[in-house]
């Protein structure tokens, strides 16, 4: 059997391997779908909170003064990008439960014994799986932002929107696969899916730039993954699309465009990089 790593296979890396592992991928992805299908309730309220956030944030601060967010923008333009990276960083985040859920069932360990081309496609599935949730709920939070006047990003920005929140998505679901993974039980991996969220989410500069906050709180945000996503995204909202432009004023110093991206690109290699040796002895 394969293990994670598919270059260290035996078999020749040709079409009709790429085929079945395409096959593989595929059904695994079906089947996380269909569970999705049979237990609506999860997909609604994963559409429905980050709606709620944008709704009652916007309409708090809606007699805001103009002048009060960087760049003289409405909040509700502000908090929208927060909250399509936050509800993105979240879906990832929960990635790894089917994948818990699987351990504690046995059904992983059916797929282990199962005479797959390469156990990577158990990775894969997941991966696509979340990624399109995540842009599924993405598309949601554009097109209310958009009924409530806060504005759209054109072509080009929607195209940044997508590279930004692939990135990030990636990057977290690596993450939680390996705590899948790591951890005993789906209560220890929910525990810790509760204790990061928030704190991430007030430690970013979703709801309020770093202007706004504390030296500490402005050193957290300025390290804050969240934070990478959220400028490009809040450019694309603005209608600036010149990556080589300061989208950051961190206390360490500015930081562009393009790298906010770069270090999400690190990110996302680092913990793929990180995890690889769990999965390659967990999938042997």
């Amino acid at each position: 059997m394969s293990s994670f790593d598919i270059t260290s296979t035996t078999q020749p890396l040709g079409r009709s391997y790429l085929s079945e592992i395409t096959q593989e991928t595929l059904a695994l992805t079906k089947r996380l779908f269909l569970q999705l299908f049979r237990r609506p309730s999860t997909l609604i309220a994963g559409l429905l909170q980050p709606l709620i956030w944008l709704l009652l944030f916007g309409a708090l601060f809606s007699n805001a003064p103009d002048d009060l967010m960087p760049g003289g923008i409405s909040y509700g333009r502000f908090l929208g990008a927060g909250v399509i990276v936050f509800t993105a960083f979240s879906g990832a985040l929960n990635a790894g439960l089917p994948v818990m859920f699987d351990r504690e069932f046995g059904f992983l360990n059916r797929l282990l014994v199962a005479p797959l081309r390469s156990r990577s496609s158990i990775v894969f599935a997941s991966i696509i799986y979340i990624t399109v949730i995540s842009f599924l709920q993405s598309f949601a939070i554009m097109a209310t932002a958009s009924f409530l006047g806060y504005g759209t990003p054109g072509l080009g920005g929607f195209v940044l929107v997508l590279a930004t929140l692939l990135l990030l998505v990636f990057a977290v679901t690596a993450l939680s696969l390996g705590l899948a993974f790591a951890l005993p039980g789906h209560i220890e991996l929910i525990a810790v899916i509760f204790v990061a969220n928030l704190p991430l989410l007030f430690a970013s500069t979703a709801l309020a730039p770093i202007s706004f906050m504390p030296t500490w709180l402005g050193w957290l945000a300025a390290l804050n993954p969240l934070t990478f996503a959220i400028e490009p995204i809040r450019a694309a909202y603005s209608g600036s699309l010149d990556l080589g432009t300061v989208l950051l004023h961190a206390p360490y110093g500015d930081m562009t465009g393009y790298g906010c991206l770069r270090v999400l690109l690190v990110l996302t290699f680092g913990l793929f990089l990180l995890i690889r040796p769990l999965l390659n002895r967990k999938l042997a």
